[in-house]
């Protein structure tokens, strides 16, 4: 059974300024492999406004602060660190997914003791997981992604399988804002469907692949009725390749 979605206040789209940085970054986390020699870059980043001499100076601070790395050949990739998130963006976009047979993943946090810091890092490897919190230290999702919990997990959490007594439906409804995320989804789609500019479509196509990223990817019985996350990426997969290219494969700085 399907559930109905609720109304939704019209959604506001974040839709960022493209800085000389987040172009590079955009431009790189969207290529296979994740490198690209500066005449590439530049010929890129050209249609979006940044010139050849502020591309040079983001390219260094970046290779300084550790986000690019730097070949002899003034070739430029991506940090072991954003490779990382290279991987999750991709998963974003092409969730794996397996049947689901009602049961859920529970992670309970046992570590204590932890500074503000150890915290919030836990809590944010813990929502890329795509769990949710159902109170402090306890984290739920349906067991229907086709993806292993980090192992190292094992020194701050133990993991279970679960049978909630809470109707299904109304858990997923309690833990995830469901008609927030589809209204959201519905007015990305809106903007892309409008834009006409290069730019303008770059940009709100970052902004899809920041909401994916948040995307829960329930099982389609514990969606709203005409969730729009299929058709989110689908739209996304067609502008990529409509423009063929890196310059054309936006994801979010």
């Amino acid at each position: 059974m399907r559930m109905n979605d609720v109304s939704a206040e019209p959604a506001d789209v974040d839709l960022r300024p493209l800085s000389a940085r987040s172009v590079v970054l955009s431009l790189l986390l969207g290529t296979h492999p994740p490198e690209l020699p500066v005449k590439d870059l530049i010929r890129f980043v050209e249609p979006f406004g940044v010139g050849g001499s502020t591309l040079r100076a983001a390219l260094s601070r970046m290779t300084a602060a550790g986000d690019l790395r730097r070949t002899d050949d003034a070739v430029y990739g991506l940090s072991d660190r954003l490779l990382a998130r290279q991987h999750r963006q991709d998963e974003a976009v092409r969730p794996r997914t397996r049947a689901w047979r009602g049961d859920w993943e529970m992670v309970v946090v046992t570590a204590t003791g932890r500074g503000p810091a150890a915290r919030a890092d836990l809590r944010t490897r813990l929502t890329s997981l795509r769990l949710a919190e159902l109170r402090e230290g306890v984290w739920l999702r349906p067991a229907n992604l086709a993806r292993p919990l980090p192992a190292d997990l094992a020194d701050t959490a133990q993991s279970y399988t679960a049978r909630p007594d809470r109707p299904a439906p109304e858990l997923a409804a309690a833990l995830w804002p469901l008609a927030t995320w589809s209204a959201t989804a519905r007015a990305l789609l809106t903007r892309a469907a409008a834009s006409r500019l290069p730019a303008d479509l770059f940009t709100v196509f970052a902004a899809a692949v920041r909401h994916l990223l948040t995307d829960p990817v329930l099982p389609p019985e514990l969606l709203p009725t005409d969730w729009p996350g299929d058709e989110l990426r689908a739209a996304y997969a067609g502008y990529r390749a409509e423009m063929g290219d890196p310059a054309g494969i936006p994801y979010p700085d």
